[in-house]
């Protein structure tokens, strides 16, 4: 342990522990891209050369692109901002007095976008920035498919990115009714399938919270729970069998259990059951039951 502690102790992250360490490697691929990849400079423009002049004391000294800090407002996630977000900063307005906190907003506004993949008109709230970078891309969904995660920044855009890539995946189904169309649509936009596996475009576009109810449903649904009260009621039965208690029925060989379906096999059980309840020489089990008649 002391030879870990050497280069310092390190907190465990959010897929080091619980549920998070079971998400697969293609939620974390995505994650990386969304969440611990640098984006696309858009409040502030990247210098290029790594060493400047001070124009006022010339002074040398080394360029720093940091980008600014932005907040992800939960509005922003209900819409499609082009990577705009709140900045939060200060501002003087009086030379005479201090400055005071300010938060900078993007100039919103609500489109009608097309998908073609998709066959479908939405309306979005948006930014100036989303329709310029809508009309470079020649295209909805070419500016969904080019952009990556990080750049993109909002949960409605990578689900939306996410259903397009899907549609792709099971051959446009939007527009089986227009088969020339569809090969169109195909042949445009089945490029962008190359960088992507079946798994990763699955798990693609979920947010952490997301992923986690995702994977919980696919532990409960591969994991059958059977009630107690069935295995106790089964073993119980099983038990009076071997006893030879006539009212248990007869004692199954293991070539007969696997020719009778499972269902049969409880309805057997449940009958067995309601006879030894109802026999006269069963009042030592009619005792034991909570649930049975008592005799007065």
């Amino acid at each position: 342990q002391g030879v870990k502690l050497l280069n310092g102790w390190k907190r465990p992250g959010r897929f080091d522990k619980g549920l998070g360490a079971q998400l697969p490697e293609a939620y974390k691929k995505f994650w990386r891209e969304w969440k611990l990849t640098t984006p696309a400079a858009v409040h502030y423009i990247p210098k290029d050369h790594q060493w400047e002049r001070d124009p006022v004391t010339h002074a040398i000294k080394p360029v720093q692109n940091i980008p600014l800090p932005l907040i992800d407002t939960p509005e922003s996630h209900q819409g499609i901002w082009g990577g705009e977000a709140v900045i939060k900063g200060f501002q003087k307005r009086e030379q005479t007095k201090r400055r005071v906190p300010h938060f900078w907003v993007p100039n919103l506004r609500r489109s009608v976008v097309h998908s073609h993949v998709l066959d479908s008109y939405m309306s979005v709230v948006v930014t100036e920035r989303t329709l310029e970078q809508i009309h470079e891309c020649h295209g909805f969904d070419h500016y969904l498919l080019k952009n990556r995660a990080c750049d993109l920044r909002s949960a409605l855009a990578l689900k939306l990115k996410r259903e397009v890539l899907k549609a792709l995946q099971n051959g446009v189904p939007a527009l089986d009714a227009e088969p020339e169309r569809q090969q169109e649509v195909l042949k445009e936009y089945s490029r962008y399938l190359e960088t992507y596996t079946p798994e990763e475009i699955d798990w693609y576009g979920h947010t952490y919270i997301e992923a986690i109810r995702k994977l919980q449903k696919q532990l409960r649904d591969a994991e059958e729970v059977k009630p107690h009260k069935v295995e106790f009621r089964s073993k119980l039965i099983e038990q009076l069998r071997q006893a030879g208690i006539s009212e248990a029925g007869k004692l199954e060989k293991p070539g007969d259990a696997l020719a009778e379906s499972s269902t049969e096999h409880k309805d057997s059980d449940i009958e067995a059951l309601t006879k030894l309840e109802s026999s006269p020489s069963s009042n030592w089990l009619s005792k034991i039951n909570p649930f049975g008649k008592k005799e007065t």
